[in-house]
């Protein structure tokens, strides 16, 4: 993967991170806002112009790609796309698991 990519994407926005998430398979941008808030219990709400915005960036990079379903234009992740998403995945991960051990006490701090 290209390491400028990596840069602007890598920490992601979490309306990024649920975006891709939605589109592990097609998924045309109604679909993906619906997937989004249903996975989220509505705690994240995509806007039309935020998603659109956002798809079209991911498109031009090579994240996302433009695939048909049922006569309507979905979206769907690249082998990129799967890449940053698998790494971004991993480094959230890695961040819960620091804070539980932090705030369970497992890591003792200087004062």
């Amino acid at each position: 993967m290209n390491e400028a990519l990596r840069k602007k994407y890598i920490p992601m926005t979490e309306t990024t991170y649920y975006t891709l998430l939605a589109v592990t398979k097609p998924r045309h941008g109604y679909a993906i806002m619906q997937y989004v808030a249903e996975l989220t219990q509505d705690r994240l709400l995509l806007g039309t112009g935020t998603l659109y915005t956002m798809v079209g960036r991911l498109t031009t990079d090579g994240v996302i790609e433009v695939v048909p379903e049922d006569g309507k234009k979905a979206y769907l992740l690249t082998k990129v796309g799967m890449e940053l998403l698998a790494e971004e995945t991993k480094r959230l991960g890695q961040q819960l698991a620091d804070g539980l051990k932090t705030l369970s006490g497992g890591v003792s701090t200087v004062d």
